[in-house]
């Protein structure tokens, strides 16, 4: 089947909420941007798509839930073919590698990792057929700083970093540029990981030119 062409003026944004997600979302608008704004709950998207609108972005919401592949790729289907799609995604909860059972470990895995590849595997063959195209994800300090009080995270984000180095080797050939910004530290607002500062590291690595793609961006705020 043949894929539509790319919308280089379009960014979905996976894992929109009220923290990074709006501040990725606001960065981009703020370049002329379409908006397509994802995530599991309508309550978590119409205050910021509200917001968006009055700052004159165009904006659309889907609702999907990265937990469940089987909908959350179905649900991504509808989007269309966006120039730029960012997975902000990530299980965050305190937890031990020898407590854990198997099914929380199994669907923390599905949200930090799983949920990344369907968005893969659903957005970047338009990219590829386009010649251009951006894939970033939100990495986390666990995946250099292992952290046994968030061993699902430490799991997930080491095996999402790997991921992205992975995709990155498959797909820079074919123009799509696949990185990650990595933050270590709690995202907060007037510190260096202000959501719209660490913003701007999105808005950098999809503008790099070419020649000179980076596959990591790390933030440190400890």
């Amino acid at each position: 089947m043949a894929t539509a062409p790319t919308d280089p003026r379009h960014v979905v944004v996976i894992g929109a909420g009220p923290g990074l997600g709006a501040g990725i979302a606001r960065r981009f608008g703020r370049e002329g941007f379409a908006v397509t704004l994802v995530a599991r709950t309508a309550s978590t998207l119409s205050p910021l798509a509200a917001d968006l609108r009055a700052a004159g972005v165009s904006v659309s919401t889907v609702t999907a839930d990265a937990g469940d592949p089987t909908a959350f790729r179905a649900a991504l289907e509808t989007v269309g073919s966006p120039g730029v799609v960012v997975y902000n995604v990530g299980l965050v909860v305190g937890d031990d590698l020898l407590t854990a059972d198997a099914e929380h470990l199994q669907h923390a895995l599905t949200v930090d990792v799983v949920g990344a590849a369907v968005a893969a595997q659903v957005f970047t063959p338009a990219m590829r057929s386009a010649g251009a195209g951006t894939l970033l994800v939100t990495g986390g300090g666990p995946a250099l700083h292992p952290d046994p009080e968030h061993a699902s995270l430490t799991l997930g984000k080491a095996a999402l970093r790997n991921a992205v180095a992975v995709l990155h080797e498959q797909l820079a050939g074919d123009g799509v540029h696949v990185a990650s910004v990595t933050v270590v530290g709690v995202i907060t607002p007037g510190t260096v990981l202000d959501p719209d500062r660490l913003a701007d590291a999105y808005w950098e690595l999809h503008a790099q030119p070419r020649g000179e793609w980076a596959v990591d961006t790390v933030v440190d705020g400890r």
